[in-house]
């Protein structure tokens, strides 16, 4: 007795799923409140989220709460994503005939949809052939049947375990030791404060734009990362770049961390000197440009972390930017260029495993425009 193993919508749905996670890289992700769906994510593509409906959608009325559901669903990951416009490419394998599908696929430039009845309504879509189009060759296969199916499904397996074991190198501890030399650094050059005497080094290395303009002293945008006022200041900074430095360094890379440390901590001292002409020492403009350096990281492996970078990176970035505003001495302008400074070098150096070169030049560029506006800014124009 022969048996049917499978059946064409099936099929597509296979297919699909094998293109789009294989060949294209989009990731599942879990979206709360919806059932015979899948949803895949790939922020790198114009076309960042494709939905495949499997459940049976029998009239228009039906269609257009099925619409409205996804809209709503997909603002709440726009939010968490940052994006101001999301495209998305809805493929439905079981619509029924009562449905308006020529009214539906007008909706928006935003939502494109495909009735998928058979393999060529997704093959010869436009919307496909102009965003996909390396999809109809990857939709043939040699294998039949089971035999195909049984193909799909190990290439689906071998590529999440490839990224599973990815998404462990990438989180597993790893032994740190840069952070603890800028810690013992910032610790040493305190000390020898009781040797030279505090009030010297400050006044000979702290952030202070008017004698960097009138002496060339450009040393002091980095000299002034290392000192701090008084001891509490000096913990304070060393307790946070304790907590959050290891944590960048274990994601980064040593080398990397190294690069977003000393190029947030010049955005820092840029930000100051162009917009303040208060003197200014310490390590929170670097500091917060390591916290932006998470942001980034949790941004491309929030699918992984859920909404740890959101319920608790942020929080934390956000509070601490508004006691730079409340409590008085505190130079927020540094902290913001850090922050800011820190985002761009992490788009510029890239994170293992998840490097766009489009975000990888898109942040050299714009860190390097604001860069030397700041500096013209800062020094030229004062």
């Amino acid at each position: 007795m022969n048996i049917e193993l499978y059946n064409e919508k099936d099929l597509i749905t296979m297919k699909l799923l094998y293109y789009f996670i294989t060949i294209k890289n989009y990731n599942p992700i879990i979206v709360q409140g919806v059932k015979n769906e899948i949803w895949l994510e790939n922020l790198q593509e114009d076309i960042k989220i494709i939905r495949i409906v499997n459940n049976y959608i029998h009239n228009n009325e039906q269609m257009e709460f099925d619409i409205f559901k996804t809209k709503r669903l997909v603002s709440k990951i726009r939010i968490k994503t940052f994006s101001l416009t999301m495209k998305v490419l809805n493929i439905f394998t079981d619509l029924g005939d009562n449905v308006d599908f020529k009214k539906i696929n007008q909706d928006s430039k935003n939502y494109k949809f495909i009735n998928a009845n058979n393999e060529s309504d997704i093959v010869e879509n436009k919307v496909i052939t102009k965003n996909f189009t390396d999809l109809k060759n990857n939709f043939e296969f040699n294998e039949k049947g089971f035999h195909l199916f049984l193909k799909i499904t190990n290439d689906i397996n071998a590529k999440n375990k490839e990224e599973a074991l990815r998404n462990e190198e990438v989180f597993k501890p790893k032994k740190v030791f840069v952070t603890y030399i800028l810690i013992g650094i910032l610790v040493l050059i305190y000390l020898l404060g009781f040797i030279f005497g505090q009030a010297n080094i400050i006044e000979l290395f702290a952030l202070y734009g008017p004698y960097i303009r009138k002496y060339n002293e450009y040393y002091r945008i980095v000299t002034a990362g290392f000192l701090h006022g008084n001891l509490f200041h000096l913990l304070c900074n060393c307790y946070a770049l304790f907590i959050i430095g290891k944590q960048v360094e274990s994601f980064y890379g040593k080398r990397k961390f190294l690069i977003i440390y000393f190029l947030s901590l010049i955005m820092g001292s840029l930000f100051s000197i162009a917009l303040s002409e208060n003197a200014s020492v310490g390590a929170s403009g670097a500091i917060f440009g390591l916290m932006g350096s998470l942001l980034y990281f949790g941004y491309y492996y929030r699918v992984y972390i859920g909404s740890t970078w959101k319920n608790n990176i942020l929080p934390v970035i956000l509070i601490n930017l508004a006691l730079g505003f409340i409590i008085p001495g505190i130079d927020y302008l540094g902290h913001i260029g850090g922050l800011i400074g820190g985002i761009l070098a992490s788009m510029a150096v890239g994170l293992k495993y998840k490097e766009p070169t489009r975000d990888k030049i898109n942040g050299t560029i714009i860190y390097l425009i604001l860069f030397v506006f700041l500096i013209y800014l800062g020094i030229f124009m004062k």
